[in-house]
């Protein structure tokens, strides 16, 4: 018989025992016949059960029928025990589902290598030298003339990639009812050929795309916005849209799988660099340099060949510099001239992302490895209290002659049921969890997509997973079943108690990692609540930001006609205008000079308002006035406490003068002067977390030197409305539309929404951890639960004579808790020495919150001795409800 037939005859059994027991039939009928007596022939035959079994071993795997016996054994013991399999299940579940789901988006982000051709040869340039501080900075921003020199040192050995950050932009494909928001990225022409790109409709971007500044307006959308935005219609090639103030041609579309070299950021969009203002700065650096370098090519010559051509192209480009900065110090010079260039592997691109939310990751993935843990624990706790109630059970077995292995086996195999559906669980749980946290960490500033689909490494991930947490959790409870006595069992009588001393200890472990759990949310969330209630410095209240701009500068007049409409607009307080918006992580600064002095080593921050912005946000005034109308720039400027502080010594700087200056080393190309009219109370400025800088506010627009007011490309309209201001954006749009057509709308966001991106990260952590410490709170009341009725269990006989004997419920529940709640102890000791040696790791993601706070310590604490008390109480009515008689019994 073949192996495929004996493999499906393991699963057709009731039809292999009929025909069996048919050819035994046809066996003796066919003695009968020959004229045997049916008694002898049957004699004849031997053991009817021998020779039944003996054939069917012949007709099946015997191992694989013995599993499958198995199988269906643990799933009728699973069955019987719904309700202890259901938590086990649901409990691995959700501990696989989010490392599943940790797993997906550490992939994604950090270890999936970019769709293109040899990613392993592609390398990011970047530059190391001293700061201004004297430490060793690396950068890797890029300056086009640096680009340039290091393509033609490497050309042939290697091809040079220029790519910039991948940046919301506003697109036009019809009127300017349908402007939209693209991820758009410069990149070299010669990117998608270097990278053995193919084009899916159209073509791609080439090197003669890229040759002369503003001279190739087109664009390479990318396979996943073609999907999103025009449900991959291949007429879309020809196509133009509006960005910027040209007008684009689509090209072609992008392969499916690249979206930019940025994981974390897709592209929706590619352009030239050439389409890029920033070419001809020779300053300016404002994209990455990437190398792909040819087979069998050494990296370190490459490397030096570049550094080479970067130093002389940064010689010719201070040579025009110097100009600019007659006056610039020596250090300022050795900085911008002493930069090394050096090669990192770029496999998986380069993403800012990773570095925002590195550790973030990293601590997350930490409490789900703690809450797995603790999970595993739980689970073994549970089967190892089912396997000693089914002590009788496996002692039958034995005496029947089942070896040891026979019963790791059977146990085993219910563990690998209880693993493979929690694995499904988990699945499906990562399935939804790794989407849904990419969605709390995105906004509209910095929209975040990841390539989620599940590649063979997270599947690999997955399978390890689920065998490891089956082995895990399923060898204890197996090898405590195979250690069974069956004359000791038979009897009723007890076990050895070492089963219970390992589960004492495990539970030491759990309550550790569940303290740990609870203290690093406790610290998330304390996090949260410091920069939610953090003081501002101004209201953000009912304020709704309208950002607008032009392709060409607009007169003042121009700009306070719009907001003179918006003013009587139904349901709008007040209207100012302002040259950026507060608390958007943007940061303009300059240095300051009093009196010809040598500027401050400390930056002043700038922020250009129109008279009434102080009002609007409601930042107090506190002497001097606002400006007025006929305030120049320069001319007049107000400053907060901190400005006067770090300037004026904190005196009253009301008709004090200064200036700004370009470099902080001197009085460089020293600016207009000031005359201080005004102090105001200090306001945050750009980052949340930061204290509220010295800040300069001047007038909005600046004068030339002709006298004359200079127009505005860009402002932002600050509106407070009487109510709800998200209602208010659609009538504000229109009126910028109809008053100045000129005038192009962006987002329209409250100050309340671009305050909330900043706390995306304390946000996501605060209810990540909530939720794992919830869940890691419950698996230890379980688990507790689980060693506290094993406990009751393995001694009914002794608290029954203890009962019989005259001992008081009290006794008896001291006697069954005393070790446990003694285990609870040490663990929570343990766990606070975890907790207070891990906040080093992650003080980065904290503000406000010390791990020795008293307050951090001591509520996990009373958490988890409110869920030890709840899981005693049910092992407690379990043991003061023992019959003495039944125990009696035994003996």
């Amino acid at each position: 018989m073949s192996i495929w037939s004996r493999v499906a005859n393991v699963f057709r059994g009731d039809r292999v025992s009929g025909e069996i027991d048919e050819e035994f039939a046809a066996h003796l009928e066919e003695a009968v016949a020959e004229g045997r007596d049916p008694v002898e022939a049957r004699r004849a035959f031997g053991s009817a059960l021998r020779q039944r079994e003996e054939s069917r071993d012949a007709r099946v795997i015997g191992w694989m029928d013995s599993l499958r016996a198995d199988v269906v054994f643990g799933w009728r013991q699973l069955w019987k025990r719904k309700v202890t399999a259901a938590a086990a299940v649901l409990s691995l579940g959700l501990a696989i589902g989010s490392c599943v789901a940790a797993f997906r988006l550490v992939d994604a982000l950090f270890l999936r290598p970019l769709p293109i051709a040899h990613s392993e040869r592609l390398y990011e340039v970047q530059y190391s030298g001293v700061d201004e501080s004297g430490e060793q900075n690396v950068d890797d921003g890029s300056a086009y003339p640096e680009f340039v020199a290091m393509h033609d040192a490497v050309k042939g050995q290697a091809e040079l990639i220029g790519a910039s950050d991948i940046a919301p932009a506003d697109l036009t494909f019809g009127g300017d009812d349908e402007m939209e928001k693209a991820g758009r990225q410069y990149v070299s022409g010669r990117m998608f050929a270097a990278f053995g790109l193919k084009p899916v409709a159209g073509r791609l971007l080439s090197e003669e795309d890229d040759r002369v500044p503003g001279a190739s307006p087109y664009a390479v959308l990318s396979y996943d916005y073609w999907t999103r935005r025009f449900g991959r219609d291949p007429k879309v090639v020809g196509r133009t849209f509006h960005m910027n103030e040209a007008v684009y041609e689509i090209v072609g579309v992008a392969p499916k799988g690249f979206t930019g070299t940025q994981p974390g950021t897709m592209a929706d969009v590619f352009v030239p660099m050439m389409m890029n203002g920033m070419v001809k700065e020779p300053e300016s650096q404002w994209f990455r340099t990437y190398m792909h370098a040819n087979p069998g090519v050494a990296i370190e010559i490459l490397q030096s060949r570049m550094d080479a051509a970067d130093h002389l192209a940064r010689v010719d480009t201070w040579k025009l510099l110097s100009k600019q900065f007659p006056n610039a110090p020596k250090q300022m010079v050795d900085m911008f001239l002493g930069q090394k260039v050096t090669l990192m592997k770029a496999v998986n691109g380069v993403s800012g992302i990773r570095a925002a939310y590195e550790r973030a990751l990293l601590a997350l993935s930490v409490l789900v490895a703690m809450v797995l843990l603790i999970a595993c624990v739980n689970v073994a706790n549970l089967m190892t209290g089912q396997v000693a109630a089914r002590a009788r059970e496996m002692a039958v077995r034995v005496s029947l002659g089942a070896g040891r292995a026979r019963l790791i086996r059977l146990v085993m195999v219910e563990s690998a049921m209880v693993g493979v559906a929690a694995a499904g669980l988990g699945m499906l749980f990562a399935w939804w969890a790794a989407p849904f946290v990419v969605g709390r960490i995105s906004n509209a500033d910095m929209p975040i997509r990841l390539a989620l689909e599940p590649d063979g490494m997270v599947m690999v991930f997955g399978v390890a997973l689920t065998v490891g947490v089956t082995v895990l959790f399923g060898m204890i409870p197996a090898m405590r079943a195979s250690r069974v006595r069956p004359v000791s069992a038979l009897k009723g009588g007890e076990e050895p108690r070492g089963g219970v001393k390992w589960m004492q200890g495990m539970v030491a472990a759990q309550v550790a990692f569940c303290f740990v759990v609870l203290f690093a949310a406790m610290l998330f969330m304390g996090t949260l609540e410091r920069l939610q209630t953090k003081p501002l410095g101004f209201s953000a209240e009912r304020i709704l930001l309208v950002d607008a701009s032009s392709e060409q500068p607009q007169p003042e007049v121009k700009w306070e006609m719009v907001a003179e409409q918006m003013r009587a607009a139904p349901g709008v307080e007040r209207v100012s205008l302002a040259g950026g918006r507060l608390l958007d992580m943007s940061f303009t600064t300059t240095f300051v000079t009093v009196n010809g002095e040598p500027a401050s080593k400390v930056p002043a921050y700038t922020r250009h308002i129109s008279p009434g912005l102080l009002e609007t946000m409601k930042i107090p005034l506190l002497t001097g006035r606002d400006f007025t109308a006929s305030d120049t720039n320069p001319g007049q400027a107000i400053v907060n406490e901190e400005f006067a502080k770090q300037y004026f010594d904190g005196v009253n700087p009301l008709g004090s003068r200064f200036s700004f200056a370009t470099n902080g080393n001197g009085p460089l190309d020293k600016q207009g002067e000031f005359e201080v009219m005004g102090l105001v109370r200090n306001a945050l400025y750009g980052d949340l977390r930061d204290s509220p800088p010295p800040t300069a506010y001047l007038p909005m627009h600046a004068m030339a030197k002709t006298g004359e007011r200079l127009p505005l490309r860009y402002g932002v309209f600050v509106v407070r409305t009487k109510g709800a201001p998200s209602a208010m954006s659609e009538t504000l749009r229109k009126i910028v539309k109809q008053a100045a057509p000129e005038l192009h709308t962006g987002d329209l966001r409250t100050q309340q929404e671009l305050i909330d991106t900043q706390t995306i990260r304390e946000r996501l952590l605060a209810s990540l951890g909530g939720f794992f410490g919830l869940v890691a709170l419950l698996l230890a009341t379980i688990g507790l639960y689980g060693v506290l009725h094993y406990s009751v269990v393995q001694r009914e006989r002794e608290i029954g004579i203890r009962i019989a004997l005259g001992a008081a419920m009290g006794n008896i529940a001291r006697l069954v808790t005393v070790r446990v709640f003694a285990m609870v102890l040490v663990g929570a000791v343990a766990g606070v020495a975890l907790g207070v040696a891990s906040v080093r790791y992650v003080s980065s993601l904290l503000y406000g919150v010390k791990g020795t706070d008293v307050s951090m310590m001591v509520l996990p604490g009373v958490v988890l001795l409110v869920a030890a008390g709840s899981a005693a109480l049910p092992a407690v009515v379990r043991a003061v409800r023992i019959d003495p008689a039944i125990m009696l019994r035994a003996e």
